[in-house]
């Protein structure tokens, strides 16, 4: 659960004609899924829809995120009010299938960086070309020295989750980044 001494409470980056816009993401259920991509049909069923198949895929349904960042890994966001029903669920289908499901809420933390040049924020700390990143996709990265994962929800729309102890980092990081970006630097 997000607490006030969390490093992104009450933050906002955003104003009526901002180009980058960031806020700190409602907290959530987030999970690791380490699974046999054969038994991806099962986990899929677990989950309440599909697990994408193929690194980088990203599915999103019902307030539910799911990305695989591995061969055989998801990174999954749930509302919060839904974690013991997964938890629960992923269970019970250890008595058939081989998996890992890992609680990683309490270590992350999300991002949202959005408007018509977060691309350009976001291209200024990750070495990848941002802009071939395909809308619906996700993947780990690194923003300076923090890994990260990053999903592209729309085509100005991004979401970043990294580890609450670098999410100040990153933040300013980033905010120093769009504030440059407004003074036309």
């Amino acid at each position: 659960m997000m607490h006030t001494h969390h490093p992104l409470v009450g933050r906002a980056l955003a104003g009526p004609h901002a180009r980058v816009n960031m806020r700190p993401v409602e907290d959530c259920a987030r999970f690791i899924l380490r699974i046999d991509p054969q038994n991806l049909a099962a986990a899929s069923t677990i989950w309440g829809g599909n697990l994408p198949p193929t690194t980088g895929g990203l599915v999103s349904a019902s307030g539910r995120i799911a990305t695989c960042i591995g061969p055989d890994e998801w990174y999954l966001i749930a509302p919060l009010a839904e974690q013991d029903a997964i938890e629960s669920a992923f269970g019970e289908l250890y008595a058939t299938t081989i998996h890992s499901l890992v609680d990683v809420g309490h270590r992350e933390v999300g991002i949202t960086v959005e408007g018509p040049e977060a691309v350009l924020a976001l291209q200024a700390t990750i070495a990848f070309d941002i802009a071939a990143m395909p809308v619906g996709s996700g993947c780990r990265t690194i923003i300076d020295k923090a890994q990260i994962i990053l999903l592209r929800q729309g085509p100005d729309s991004f979401r970043i989750e990294v580890w609450h102890s670098f999410a100040d980092h990153v933040w300013n990081l980033l905010a120093g980044i769009c504030r440059e970006i407004e003074l036309g630097v």
